[in-house]
């Protein structure tokens, strides 16, 4: 089961990352992982749903900047 959820974890961070988005895919599972670990020994897991949320969370920082530029630069929308 731990080998099936490692090779998911670097499938995902191999395929489905950018540069932007895999910084918040390392803190993710970082904190996930010892999260999982230290609440019901599984690490694994607890790494592949952080890295999950951290790449959703870097997504929408990364929309919120772009919004707040755009309205800064009066190319909001009406």
């Amino acid at each position: 089961m731990k080998t099936a959820i490692a090779c998911l974890v670097v499938t995902l961070a191999l395929f489905g990352t950018s540069s932007a988005n895999a910084k918040g895919c390392i803190k993710g599972a970082i904190v996930g992982g010892v999260a999982g670990h230290y609440a019901a020994h599984h690490g694994m897991l607890g790494a592949a749903a952080g890295c999950l949320y951290g790449r959703h969370h870097a997504k929408e920082q990364e929309r919120q900047q772009q919004q707040q530029q755009n309205q800064a630069n009066g190319q909001g929308k009406i």
